[in-house]
């Protein structure tokens, strides 16, 4: 990794602290390692997560999942939850790297709402269970799910979603700077296909068959 020879690097935890401060105790002191109620709540209402994870040599991923509100997550119990897989590329680095090594991270997010909830805990992968009968979304069981044991969960302040104004419409400019998905993939991804055949299979009415079926 390349350090430039004006920049003051951070190399020992001291250091960082000297910097940045310990923190609160309320702050320190929130994690949890069972669900409560509100979780519960939480966890029913939101649509969308990203679930990190690393290898053991440390190759990471931190892979979105999203899926209607009530259906992202299933609760096994207080200590342990399931997230459904969906057909989808098959790269499967995430799920690759939990096979090597266990630890995962993950954020749930509810549309509008700033503060998170986060999960940190160890996952295995399942490929059936009878608790898939309750994850079926449009007629389909999911294909997988990852079953994480919980060890840690806490909410996370909203900070930095009124920094970036993620939720505020007016900021969202979705076809200026960055061309359009169909481009994208010709450009970077190539596949043989035309701009014109991308265009169409990119189409929103197009591209959300495969979702599920």
């Amino acid at each position: 990794m390349t350090t430039a020879p004006t920049w003051t690097e951070i190399t020992s935890v001291d250091a960082l602290v000297g910097l940045l401060g310990e923190p609160g105790q309320r702050a320190r002191d929130k994690g949890r390692t069972a669900l409560l109620d509100v979780d519960r709540d939480w966890l029913a209402a939101s649509p969308f997560c990203v679930l990190a994870t690393s290898s053991s040599d440390g190759r990471c991923d931190a892979s979105p999942k999203g899926d209607p509100a009530g259906r992202l997550v299933h609760v096994i119990d207080d200590t342990t939850i399931a997230l459904a897989e969906r057909p989808g590329n098959r790269r499967a680095d995430g799920y690759r790297n939990i096979l090597d090594n266990p630890h995962v991270g993950l954020n749930f997010l509810i549309p509008g709402r700033g503060d998170t909830l986060r999960i940190n805990g160890r996952a295995r992968l399942v490929s059936d269970a009878p608790f898939f009968d309750e994850m079926v979304v449009k007629g389909h069981r999911p294909v997988l799910a990852v079953v994480v044991e919980i060890e840690e969960i806490f909410f996370h302040c909203a900070k930095a979603f009124l920094r970036s104004g993620l939720w505020k419409p007016e900021t969202w400019d979705p076809t200026g700077v960055v061309p359009r998905r169909a481009v994208i993939a010709h450009d970077v991804e190539p596949s043989g296909m035309t701009l014109e055949q991308l265009d169409e299979y990119y189409k929103p009415e197009n591209y959300e068959k495969g979702m599920y079926a």
